[in-house]
């Protein structure tokens, strides 16, 4: 035994990092280019699938899922599930995203704004990237520290994990994040399911986890969907409205949506990717919760609940099964680190580096993209060394996500925004969300009566310790849209012939095969769609959607709906 792992699992771990590291460096031979490292057009429905679920999903989600469904039952689905309501709105906003025809989403603001807020939504997404990267190999090296009962220690895993991603990464940029993703995907599926069958029969099946569970807890809901206390209606809405509000300035999903040929396979790939995630969500719900019939509902870390169940289990089977785990939750890492390394090359590169030394080569671009996708992934490394917890760090996440979504939406669907508004807009949200979470703040509110009665501060061992999360998101986003529009309406308004051009490009749909020579631009030769939206006499531009749009979207709720309905029969009833 290396590492506490049989012969078999060390074989089926090292062919897993050779063929992808491989496939990956193949990849990069047609890279010549920051355009093709950064943003390759030409991917067809199922690599766009592959990719939008592997750069969607990855373990430390797996580790947050199984925690909070062993300390709070089947509502702590949600801590992934959160994204499910605005899952079908990604057709809509895959083909949106597209059009924009950009390298990144800072293209998007400095198109519609100026390039000052492209510089403020660059630093923002490096540092979201940050925290991204950080949550990843902090997940990650738990699991595996668990799996290997120690022997391969988190802190020693997450600088290999870093070596592994960074190496292919940096050679062949997002065509082989998208490539390789294939491979990840397919892996990442096993790693969600192949423990469910194996753990639910050692509790007894399902019965048997349910009898158990409800008799370690009588009294409590544990297989309630909204359950009562941390995770409750308010909880579920407010995380939705974050969610899908925030998912449009993750600097990644540029690349979930764009990186197709046409709209339809970024909105194939991004909303059927997602919906993979959610049905994986539901085999980590149920590991969680026959890890707490198993258990006893006592555990030293949650956090360490799904390796542990992995090292109990699959060498039982047979050998090799868990080498197979350990490869599949390393391609979870993989899948999404790379991604996130080339979109922040990208933010450095074309927002950032370009601007201030313009004219030089393409190549002399792609290096600097290259070397400059170091900057995040160090201080990802530094986050995850000096996180206290995988939970934390991805309630934190939540929210970067969404500092600049209130200047985005503002900008996309009323056109008095200015580039004033979008800026006290994004400020207004930060600095709302930084009072929210300081102890001295929270306890100006906590004799108000409307305070408690609401529920709007988080209690600790009978302390105050902040703002509840769902007020948190609550106030940030409320006051965040609110500045963005009161500052606008007082302040000068971008110029029309921006307007003009900036809506031209979301009401163009993208043709197989053109190709535009700037960021953000329309290929000489293509004529603008026509304005056709619901309040055409207004500076509202909210635009009527096609039937191939309300026909996925309905398709969208359809599974939603599905999915939701197969937890609460088989699960929660």
């Amino acid at each position: 035994m290396i590492f506490n792992l049989h012969p078999a699992d060390l074989g089926a771990l090292l062919f897993y990092l050779v063929g992808v590291t491989v496939l990956g460096v193949f990849a990069a031979r047609k890279v010549k280019s920051l355009s093709d490292f950064v943003m390759p057009r030409k991917f067809g429905k199922a690599f766009m699938l592959m990719h939008g679920f592997g750069t969607s999903t990855h373990s430390d989600q797996a580790v947050s899922v199984v925690s909070k469904t062993f300390t709070n039952g089947l509502s702590g689905i949600w801590y992934q599930w959160m994204w499910l309501f605005a899952t079908p709105f990604f057709w809509l906003i895959a083909p949106m995203m597209r059009r924009f025809r950009a390298l990144t989403t800072a293209d998007v603001f400095e198109a519609r704004y100026d390039r000052s807020v492209s510089i403020l939504y660059s630093v923002l997404g490096l540092g979201k990237f940050m925290v991204n990267i950080g949550l990843m190999l902090k997940g990650s090296a738990v699991i595996i520290g668990a799996a290997t009962a120690g022997a391969l220690p988190p802190n020693l895993m997450i600088p290999i994990m870093t070596v592994l991603f960074v190496i292919y990464g940096m050679a062949g940029g997002l065509s082989a994040a998208i490539i390789t993703d294939f491979v990840q995907g397919v892996l990442t599926l096993l790693f969600s399911f192949m423990l469910v069958p194996v753990v639910l029969n050692a509790v007894g099946g399902m019965a048997g986890m349910k009898s158990t569970v409800t008799g370690l807890f009588p009294g409590e809901d544990m297989f309630s969907l909204v359950a009562p206390g941390e995770i409750g209606v308010f909880f579920l809405i407010m995380i939705s409205i974050n969610s899908l509000l925030g998912v449009v300035v993750q600097p990644h999903n540029m690349g979930t949506c764009a990186a197709g040929k046409t709209e339809i396979e970024g909105a194939v790939g991004f909303m059927g990717g997602t919906l993979l995630k959610r049905i994986c969500t539901v085999a980590w719900c149920l590991t969680g919760l026959a890890a707490l019939a198993y258990y006893s509902g006592s555990a030293e870390d949650p956090d360490l609940v799904y390796g542990s169940m992995a090292r109990e289990f699959l060498p039982q089977i047979m050998p090799g099964l868990l080498g197979l785990f350990l490869a599949a939750l390393l391609a979870t890492v993989m899948g999404s680190c790379d991604s996130f390394m080339i979109a922040s090359s990208g933010l450095i590169a074309e927002n950032l580096y370009k601007p201030l030394f313009p004219g030089k080569s393409d190549t002399h671009y792609l290096k600097v993209a290259r070397v400059s996708s170091l900057v995040v992934v160090v201080g990802g490394v530094l986050l995850a060394y000096l996180a206290e917890g995988v939970v934390p760090l991805l309630e934190n996440l939540w929210k970067i996500n969404t500092m600049m979504a209130m200047a985005f939406w503002l900008g996309v669907f009323w056109r008095r925004t200015s580039v004033a508004g979008a800026w006290a807009a994004t400020f207004a949200a930060l600095i709302t969300w930084w009072l929210t979470t300081q102890v001295w703040f929270a306890n100006w509110f906590a004799g108000a009566s409307i305070a408690e009665s609401l529920k709007m501060l988080k209690v600790v061992d009978g302390e105050v310790v902040s703002f509840s999360l769902p007020w948190q998101m609550l106030l940030y986003i409320s006051i965040g849209f609110l500045a963005g529009i009161v500052v606008s309406l007082f302040t000068k308004r971008v110029k029309e012939a921006k307007l003009k051009k900036f809506y031209d490009l979301l009401r163009t749909p993208v043709k197989p095969g053109e190709e535009s020579s700037e960021p953000c631009t329309l290929p000489e030769g293509v004529i603008p769609g026509e304005r056709n939206v619901f309040f055409p006499n207004s500076e509202l531009e909210i635009p009527k959607p096609g039937l191939r749009a309300v026909s996925g979207f309905v398709v969208g709720w359809l599974v939603v709906g599905g999915i939701i309905a197969s937890v609460a029969i088989w699960i929660a009833s």
